[in-house]
């Protein structure tokens, strides 16, 4: 049904492109007939959002790997920096959900670990909806913020760091054998609001898959036994896209040994001050307007990524910000 839902989309928006392109074209034609400045802007600006929402569905005519239309997750996790990286990895967790909302995704927290101070050491989002992974699949990597501390009484200038990583969820098509002897279950207490029967029982779960060291937790059910199935499902997807990584990995030692590895691994470069950008070190991507990409407003450099990965252009080297 799923499937059937896709092919009915696309087949509807290319009938709708058809016919909006031709209603824009004639409202430019009258416009210039009649000498009517305001029908001929108004066409024109039908053309540019037809421009805009055709190279959007190009980009989405490019997902087509296994797990690209399946929901994902989001893990976000502080660097070393303290209080300065926690507060920048809950900016990045808000920035997803925006992210998530505009698209009109279904947004939700599955484990949150608060910082000592202020901001989050870690936290999971599930992203629900279509093509969710596939466009989120590029962000995984290392996110650098340079700003003005807000922690640090003499306003210096301070560089945080914060992860993030991204993997499918698994659905029933794609079979994950785990062995139950390879992995550590814990229970504890979950941290955080959430009423009394939470904060006094031992509902939140931990998974340590001991053969691989992948860790994965769930604490946002009241009830163990939701958090041990999510749990599962989360080891089972983190599973499946580290077999991936892995062949991709072997797939592209070649190539991947002549490409030129920039300062540590960060992706994207935020800086709030002196100045104020945000650039794409893989695709040189820049923004002028921090703000609004924090707020999620994120889409060009997901098309950037999107479109240098799957059409095969090389990695543009890009000199990071100060």
């Amino acid at each position: 049904m799923r499937e059937r839902t896709d092919l009915e989309d696309r087949l509807g928006s290319l009938s709708r492109f058809e016919r909006d392109l031709e209603d824009a074209v004639t409202l430019v034609e009258l416009g210039e007939m009649e000498n009517d400045s305001d029908t001929e802007q108004e066409g024109v600006a039908a053309l540019k959002a037809l421009k805009t929402e055709a190279e959007r569905r190009h980009i989405e005519a490019l997902l087509s790997g296994e797990v690209d239309a399946n929901d994902t997750y989001v893990e976000v996790h502080s660097g070393a920096g303290g209080t300065e990286s926690c507060d920048w990895a809950r900016m990045l967790m808000r920035m997803y959900a925006r992210w998530g909302e505009r698209q009109k995704f279904k947004v939700e927290i599955i484990e949150e670990t608060s910082g000592d101070e202020a901001g989050i050491k870690s936290a999971t989002l599930l992203i629900k909806g279509h093509n969710a992974h596939g466009w989120m699949k590029t962000e995984s990597g290392v996110h650098r913020l340079v700003r003005i501390s807000p922690f640090d009484s003499n306003a210096r200038r301070h560089t945080s760091f914060a992860s993030v990583w991204v993997y499918p969820v698994i659905d029933d098509r794609i079979d994950i054998a785990v062995n139950e002897s390879d992995c550590r279950i814990d229970t504890y207490r979950s941290s955080g609001a959430g009423g009394q029967h939470v904060n006094t029982t031992d509902s939140a779960v931990r998974i340590t898959h001991i053969p691989t060291g992948i860790v994965v937790a769930c604490q946002g059910e009241r009830s163990q036994h939701k958090n041990r199935a999510t749990a599962w499902n989360m080891l089972r997807a983190r599973l499946y896209e580290r077999e991936i990584e892995r062949r991709e990995a072997e797939a592209n030692a070649q190539a991947a040994s002549k490409t030129e590895i920039g300062w540590g691994h960060q992706i994207r470069s935020y800086v709030l001050q002196p100045y104020q950008m945000v650039k794409d070190l893989r695709t040189g991507v820049v923004s002028g307007t921090p703000d609004a990409v924090l707020d999620g407003d994120i889409d060009e450099f997901m098309e950037a990524a999107l479109a240098q990965r799957v059409e095969g252009g090389g990695p543009t080297h890009v000199e990071d910000v100060d």
